[in-house]
């Protein structure tokens, strides 16, 4: 595990065998552990093996907080609060009714990865109710002794809230400041449906920058300094991204070839910003297809296309 701060460990779940894809943020206090987002079942192999490596049980966890409910960042919690049953997992009111029946939820990732639904995420299992604390933002809740502000912050889902440490200067982002595999600066905003919201998406860059935070911690993939630099880039790219749809949209094509317009489309952009191999891992953290299907949705909602 990678220390960001005193107590505050990058852990990388080795989505699929590959590195920087999917990290777990892990505080650690005298009254016990906190995960932030722990990933999907089929990394809890990994995620076991690296907390044992590093003397922590499961036993010693008291806490998940969830920035947001989809499959890659929240799919392992029922699993482990199976396990133990005193975690307390911490969701957004919109999402916690999701992971208290996940059925809704399964199917419709379901009509996104068909077939690769358990090859990629494996067994999704309820959290009890019991379990679950509800947040809308503007708390303050406890995490291995911390005291975490946090805040609600759509755009990248409906149900998406960030925490902030600001005893370390630490603040857990989730999507919401996008992906940023390497340590170039380039944050691209992963935009699957069905909640993409640009206005909204903006709105949360900016409350974030407000924190004034040292560093930002990004599900894909970790710790990253000079905040607002970072998320004035997610905000360019986002732009960049959504306009690149909307021309398309405008197209005369018909859906197939509007998916290969905009993914063909898409690489072109990342290569001008960094090196094939790189833009192929912005594409395995967020498929392109499904980047598509977000942004083709919001520009519905805002009535441009059909």
């Amino acid at each position: 595990m990678q220390t960001i701060a005193r107590g505050i460990t990058c852990l990388d779940l080795m989505f699929l065998g590959k590195p920087r894809i999917i990290a777990t943020g892990v505080l650690q206090g005298p009254g016990g552990v906190a995960l932030v987002d722990p990933g999907p079942s089929t990394c809890l192999k990994t995620l076991r093996a690296v907390l044992s490596d590093h003397g922590i049980r499961l036993a010693d966890v008291r806490t998940i907080l969830l920035t947001h409910i989809h499959l890659d960042h929240a799919g392992a919690t029922g699993t482990l609060v199976q396990e133990n049953p005193a975690i307390q997992v911490y969701v957004h009111e919109r999402g916690a009714p999701h992971m208290a029946d996940p059925a809704k939820l399964l199917h419709s990732a379901t009509r996104l990865y068909g077939d690769d639904m358990d090859r990629l995420w494996g067994e999704f299992l309820p959290v009890p109710e019991a379990n679950l604390r509800v947040l809308v933002g503007g708390e303050r809740v406890a995490g291995a002794d911390r005291d975490l502000e946090v805040a609600y912050t759509p755009g990248h889902a409906s149900h998406h809230v960030s925490f902030l440490d600001r005893s370390s200067g630490v603040a857990f982002v989730g999507d919401v400041a996008g992906i940023r595999t390497g340590s170039d600066l380039f944050a691209m905003p992963p935009t699957p449906p069905p909640d993409i919201d640009i206005a909204a998406w903006k709105a949360s860059a900016q409350l974030i920058d407000q924190w004034q935070a040292e560093t930002l911690f990004i599900t894909h993939f970790g710790a990253h300094g000079e905040p607002a630099t970072h998320l004035a880039s997610l905000v360019e790219h986002l732009d960049g991204m959504a306009e690149m749809a909307h021309t398309i949209i405008q197209q005369q094509a018909n859906p197939d070839e509007r998916i290969v317009l905009f993914t063909r489309a898409a690489r072109r952009y990342l290569q001008r910003y960094m090196p094939e191999t790189a833009a192929s891992m912005y594409d395995q953290a967020a498929p392109l297809e499904q980047c598509w299907l977000g942004l083709q949705r919001y520009w519905k909602k805002q009535g441009v296309g059909s």
